[in-house]
């Protein structure tokens, strides 16, 4: 099978692995999708590694979203040229990116901002830092995470004209509300969502004179805005990818690329096994069930989990001995790399090397 590791046994679990065949074929489907590798702004909150970031960038990709300022740094690090930070700073978040964007020249960073006083108070900071900021107006497009409502951003637009030491970069709309299994129905509720975004850009170029730049959807529905020639799309996911986003996103080809390598410690029961895959070793913020899943072995069902063990049942407990090897597949893929500090990298069936996950870190 793709997945199995011929030295498995030199590996302490449980442990995160990734195959890199697999991520340059999810590279190469991402593209696929839009073409024009200059609309592409993939989000790297998922791999966290620049080992991951330097496949995507040997494939001419220069823009990246993140959403941490350890995130950016990490960018930075690895030569991007142009790094969005996904979240709106405050407190000493803002000196922490002033500090980063100092750090790195010749990297253009730029972030979020949703409201006047945010604004006002990042141009305050970076201008006693000497440097400039761009900034994103951050749009609720209906996640009601964080943002402003499109038909109510207008007046920020002046806010930028009263602020040095800052410059308007373009609009986010982040849709990650929309996940439909029907692909007719999500494009629907997508291009919904977007006309105010598209409503609110058409208002700038007139005021202005100059079309705004627009970043909008995350993996669920950056095919659609692929459509639009216009827009920058910011996927993140597709590069491991899971089996959360596999059972919704069926019209998205992508190959899973990481896998969990953990063993049976125990049977205490007839038809019970234990496998060292607690909360601390697979994102653990959805329902039991929805945790992971363990390939060529349907039969095992999550029933309970602490933060060093996973306890299952199974009809076939013949099947299985204290010490065997299992092959996990997360349902969320994401907090799950945040877990670990490397992973290991799989290439022709052995396990040989380690990419960092350094921006795993707060």
């Amino acid at each position: 099978m793709w997945f199995e590791i011929s030295n498995v046994d030199s590996i302490d679990s449980p442990a995160l692995v990734v195959y890199p065949d697999r991520v340059k074929e999810n590279i190469r489907i991402m593209i696929s999708f839009i073409k024009d590798v200059n609309r592409l702004r993939p989000h790297i909150k998922t791999n966290k590694s620049p080992d991951a970031v330097k496949l995507m960038m040997e494939q001419g990709i220069r823009r990246f979203k993140c959403a941490t300022i350890t995130e950016a740094q990490m960018l930075g690090e690895a030569g991007a040229k142009d790094v969005l930070l996904a979240y709106q700073p405050s407190g000493p978040k803002i000196q922490r990116l002033a500090s980063v964007a100092k750090q790195f020249p010749n990297t253009s960073f730029s972030c979020l901002a949703d409201n006047t006083s945010s604004i006002q108070e990042i141009g305050k900071i970076f201008e006693k830092e000497g440097i400039t900021m761009g900034i994103w107006i951050d749009l609720n497009v209906g996640m009601n995470r964080t943002g402003i409502l499109p038909q109510e951003a207008d007046h920020l637009m002046n806010i930028f004209n009263k602020t040095s030491n800052i410059k308007f970069e373009g609009l986010h709309a982040y849709d990650g509300h929309i996940r439909d299994v029907d692909f007719e129905v999500r494009k629907a509720k997508c291009d919904e969502a977007f006309r105010p975004v598209q409503a609110l850009a058409d208002r700038i170029e007139k005021n202005t004179g100059k079309k705004p730049r627009i970043v909008a959807g995350g993996t669920p529905t950056y095919p659609i805005h692929a459509l639009r020639d216009h827009v920058e799309c910011s996927p993140g996911t597709f590069i491991y990818w899971d089996s959360g986003y596999a059972g919704i996103l069926k019209e998205q080809p992508y190959q899973f690329a990481a896998l969990l390598v953990c063993r049976v410690i125990s049977k205490p029961g007839s038809n019970l096994l234990c496998i060292d895959l607690g909360h601390k070793s697979v994102a653990s913020e959805n329902p039991l069930a929805n945790r992971v899943s363990f390939l060529e072995h349907p039969d095992l069902e999550a029933i309970g989990q602490s933060e060093e063990h996973l306890v299952v049942k199974t009809d076939q407990p013949d099947h299985y001995a204290v010490g065997q090897v299992l092959y996990g597949l997360p349902y969320h893929i994401c907090p799950t790399v945040a877990l670990y500090d490397s992973v290991w990298v799989v290439e022709k069936g052995t396990a040989s090397s380690r990419w960092s996950t350094p921006a795993r870190k707060k």
